[in-house]
């Protein structure tokens, strides 16, 4: 249960900020920001360490940038069908988006380039396509700015109130927000830093990576919570 924060800008000219924060089971094995894919020169990411897949994977060369968040889905394939979801996210950012019926579970994954981003969503039946208009849009494990879901309707306009201009940690303002909602335990529904082991899952809010994408580059930058689903301040590099 993943959650993505995104500010689309209204012109070409200017940069998409991204703010991404991982849930996953402690215990499974990750690497962090690195260039773990010998075979996809020049892409960094954060590697699935048990299926070699990626969360988040960024090619600073072509300036794209993909991130995935799971979703239920409808899926009645048997699972000796189905293939990590972390695979996805490497052919995204190699300019392989995925197209029919992936063999996976459901997903939402946010695609960032320098002319503009959209979220695929897969369900187990069907694979569709949200452009994002220029504004500040959060996405989790429902649809983008979906009001039911109760972090995105506490914190939205939050996100969409914080600056996130100029600068080089311009980020800071959207780590605020992130240290506000920390005030709420981790098993609130409506917390972004997250346990949610009380809904049945293994997962923990364990980092967070903060990214730039504009004509000009990316740029990308990592951090981990000491502690798994409790807020620090975290250090961004």
């Amino acid at each position: 249960m993943c959650t993505v924060v995104i500010r689309v800008p209204d012109s070409a000219d200017e940069p998409t900020r991204v703010l991404a924060i991982r849930d996953e089971d402690p215990e499974r094995p990750w690497n962090a920001l690195g260039p773990w894919w010998p075979e996809s020169e020049g892409v960094v990411g954060v590697r699935d360490a048990r299926a070699g897949g990626a969360w988040l994977a960024a090619d600073p060369e072509t300036r794209r940038l993909s991130v995935l968040l799971n979703r239920a889905d409808v899926a009645t394939r048997p699972e000796s069908e189905l293939i990590s979801r972390g695979g996805i996210v490497l052919e995204s950012v190699l300019d392989r988006s995925p197209e029919g019926e992936p063999p996976t579970h459901g997903f939402n994954l946010v695609e960032v380039r320098a002319g503009g981003s959209r979220v695929l969503t897969w369900d187990g039946d069907v694979l569709r396509t949200t452009d994002l208009a220029p504004g500040t849009h959060m996405i989790a494990h429902d649809d983008v700015d979906d009001p039911a879901t109760p972090r995105i309707a506490r914190w939205l306009d939050d996100f969409r109130a914080a600056p996130a201009g100029g600068g080089e940690r311009w980020w800071d303002a959207w780590l605020g927000v992130l240290r506000r909602s920390a005030e709420l335990e981790p098993t609130d529904d409506r917390a972004i830093i997250r346990d949610n082991r009380p809904l049945g899952y293994p997962t923990l809010s364990l980092l967070a990576c903060v990214a730039s994408v504009s004509p000009d580059g990316l740029e990308v930058a990592y951090g981990e919570l000491a502690e798994p689903g409790h807020w620090d301040e975290l250090d961004l590099a």
